[in-house]
């Protein structure tokens, strides 16, 4: 039996069998019939002939290098029928062993290509083609670099090694099981007990909009905090999905207290509040405890991004009263970004049940979504092709974190944010944000002394340490520097390298 498999012929013709007959093997037929071909390599092809040339042995289904596939019974389904000459064919592998005959069929293979190439100059393969175009083979290259800023940060060695994993089917028993355990794992991490827990297939904004598109009708109010590029981004969604949004606007670096919301709740009676836990664009992290018990008692929904937050600074989902919760997987999780935690409370999910109109979003209505992660019951429909080596790298990602403990994941990021300050003090920076009850731990923004430049700061960062410090975003660009202290990267080696860093910058521009 012939094969001619996927990487190289693998060859076996049975000797002549010990027929009585006196016939040469070329017309043996007991011979003939224990012969057969099959192709599965698309660049070796058998001799072909003209559609009104015979055709002894058809082979079905092979595609050769430029043309169709062949019909079932030897047909030309588009161009012209493939065959082998069985008797001439058995008799060289009779006479000259296994190794000329699969020399014969690479042969016929290659001049089939050749020839399909002449005679058809009606189709695609006579086409000019600009090898213009065509890029030069090339491996890819990435550099080595200390992400330091505010995400992403470097992601665990483990994590990294779960992306090389096979893929599996998006719905296969193994995949889903996968899906169950980052579930699972996200419960844990953001304290809660809220079966209508995921990871959305996207970044942090597609789980922002996300938050917004599914509880949110036109007509309907939101409150926004908005002190930084994020309060200003839910503004923005909000008003593309037909809310009157009430925007609570405060400069960079400051925090609403209890009482400012609870009386802007009172008066606005907005069916949602928006805040985010940590404002990475300031530095800023919000205090969210009370006021899950005020929005209930104004049937008004808590949304909390914590893209910057999650596993890196408490956050209690179920105790706070939160009712739509968004993250991001490139932060304290130390994952490459792509994948974003997202939990609704069962108000979040009765009020998306009740919705007069559907929600303005396909990719990300969580009545089908919630159904391929197996929300509302065991059976689990298709919505997208989830993004599977994403995921292996999510589950990962968690579970490190889970197996640290989320006390002591609070406990090295707060220790290291101190670490952190205690040699910026020394070279003489200061804090952006004032209140040391309201800074961010894992993203802390640096004041730009006067008559320092900053860029040139970021950029012998980078050519002298290949670690990259960031500047400002929206509201605070040219004010600050930004230093991400999160997940893999929260250790005091890293530290003392950020340090360094802005020493030898000062140093490069006289300023210490």
């Amino acid at each position: 039996m012939l094969h001619i498999g996927s990487h190289r012929p693998v060859a076996s013709v049975r000797k002549r069998p010990n027929c009585r007959c006196d016939a040469p093997a070329s017309s043996c037929t007991r011979f003939a019939r224990s012969f057969s071909a099959t192709s599965t390599r698309s660049s070796w092809r058998p001799t072909v002939d003209r559609k009104d040339g015979p055709s002894p042995l058809p082979i079905s289904g092979v595609r050769g290098p430029r043309g169709p596939r062949v019909g079932e019974g030897g047909e030309d389904v588009g161009l012209r029928t493939i065959h082998f000459d069985v008797a001439s064919t058995v008799a060289m592998a009779h006479r000259r062993g296994v190794a000329a005959l699969t020399s014969h069929l690479r042969r016929a293979f290659h001049a089939s290509g050749r020839a399909q190439a002449e005679v058809l100059p009606n189709t695609q393969a006579t086409k000019a083609v600009n090898d213009a175009l065509r890029p030069q083979p090339s491996r890819l290259e990435v550099p080595s670099r200390m992400l330091m800023g505010p995400g992403p940060s470097n992601a665990y060695p483990r994590v990294l090694a779960a992306m090389t994993l096979p893929l599996l089917g998006h719905l296969h028993p193994p995949f889903v099981k996968i899906m169950d355990e980052i579930k699972q794992g996200l419960q844990y991490l953001a304290q809660t007990e809220s079966p209508y827990t995921m990871a959305v297939s996207g970044s942090g904004h597609a789980g922002m909009e996300a938050s917004i598109a599914n509880v949110l009708e036109p007509g309907d109010k939101i409150i926004v905090g908005n002190n930084g590029i994020w309060g200003s981004r839910v503004v923005d969604l909000s008003g593309r999905y037909g809310a009157q949004v009430i925007s609570l606007d405060k400069e960079g670096g400051q925090t609403y207290s209890l009482e400012e919301l609870t009386s802007a709740i009172e008066k606005h009676k907005p069916q949602a509040l928006f805040l985010c836990q940590g404002e990475s664009s300031a530095g800023t992290m919000q205090n969210l405890e009370g006021l899950g018990e005020v929005c209930k008692a104004n049937n008004c929904l808590l949304i909390v991004d914590t893209v910057c937050t999650f596993a890196g600074v408490p956050f209690y989902f179920d105790n706070w009263g939160v009712d739509v919760m968004y993250s991001g997987s490139q932060k304290a999780l130390s994952c490459p970004p792509g994948a974003s935690p997202f939990i609704m409370s069962e108000n979040a999910m009765r009020k998306l049940k009740n919705r007069k109109t559907p929600p303005a979003t396909y990719n990300l209505d969580m009545n089908l979504i919630g159904a391929y992660w197996g929300w509302f019951g065991n059976q689990r429909f298709y919505h997208h092709t989830g993004p599977v080596s994403q995921f292996y790298a999510l589950r990962e990602g968690i579970d490190i974190a889970c197996e640290e403990g989320l006390e002591n994941l609070w406990a090295r990021h707060q220790a290291m944010h101190e670490y952190l300050w205690e040699g910026l003090t020394g070279l003489g920076l200061k804090p952006f944000v004032e209140d040391p009850a309201d800074r961010l731990p894992t993203v802390n923004t640096i004041k730009v002394p006067e008559g320092v430049d900053f860029a040139k700061v970021i950029a012998n960062a980078m050519d002298f340490y290949s670690l990259e410090i960031a500047g400002g975003l929206g509201p605070t660009v040219g004010k600050v520097w930004r230093i991400g202290v999160m997940g893999h990267n929260a250790r005091p080696l890293n530290m003392d390298m950020v340090i360094q860093a802005f020493r030898k910058g000062f140093e490069m521009q006289g300023k210490l």
